[in-house]
């Protein structure tokens, strides 16, 4: 079975728990990357934003509640987490500035230049090509407009590195079976990670993909990367 349809078919598989899953294994600190991300995004006021693998919408709810007048669109190739997605938006979006939208971040449906930002929320691990990935994200957007990523990475610290490692490969297969409905799911995810570049290995690969002033920002004891590149 190729990638993308093993990717496509496990996140099916774990999108009715996948919030709650989310929320249990980092004890909802989450939610504060998720706003970290969102801030360093930096879209201008009434703008518009694509979010990359949406999944369930985290990522896009937070941005709308960044500001009353933002216009975000979801992009994901699994439908039951844009089902998911929708169903959020009827209490968390009553106004309707929030678009799902099933599409492969390898080759994004959209012109040249037609967003105010782009976001991505612990995605990138999972995508078939993230070279073809960051050069749709930098094609889509507005000359100066950001692209803010948040993922994972291997701690620098040897100590954190060697806790992450006990914590990453061990509890979170475990609880997220137990919780997310799919032990192979969720043996997969933390070895997603395993060939993924590390966080100055991923910045490299944003300059590659032609973007600039290109950042990295280390949180959850270095366990977590947000990558802030403009187009």
């Amino acid at each position: 079975m190729d990638k993308a349809l093993y990717v496509r078919e496990m996140f099916a598989t774990i999108a009715p728990r996948y919030d709650r899953a989310n929320r249990l294994l980092t004890a909802g600190v989450d939610e504060a990357w998720r706003k970290r991300a969102v801030a360093e995004l930096a879209a201008p006021r009434g703008g518009s934003v694509v979010d990359l693998c949406c999944g369930t919408g985290d990522l896009v709810f937070h941005l709308l509640r960044s500001d009353p007048e933002l216009r975000v669109t979801g992009v994901d190739f699994t439908v039951p987490m844009l089902d998911g997605a929708q169903a959020r938006a009827r209490r968390e979006d009553p106004g309707g500035r929030a678009t799902f939208m099933e599409g492969d971040v390898t080759r994004l449906p959209f012109s040249d230049a037609s967003f105010d930002g782009a976001t991505m929320g612990f995605s990138m691990r999972n995508v078939v090509d993230v070279h073809a990935t960051l050069v749709e994200a930098r094609r889509v957007l507005r000359p100066g407009a950001r692209f803010v990523n948040l993922d994972v990475t291997k701690p620098t610290n040897p100590l954190i590195r060697r806790l992450f490692g006990l914590y990453f490969y061990g509890l979170v297969p475990l609880v997220g079976g137990l919780v997310g409905g799919s032990k192979t799911a969720y043996r997969y995810l933390p070895n997603s990670l395993t060939n993924f570049p590390d966080a100055d290995g991923l910045a490299e690969r944003f300059r590659t993909a032609g973007f600039h002033d290109v950042r990295t920002i280390r949180l959850g004891f270095g366990a977590i990367a947000v990558h802030v590149g403009s187009a």
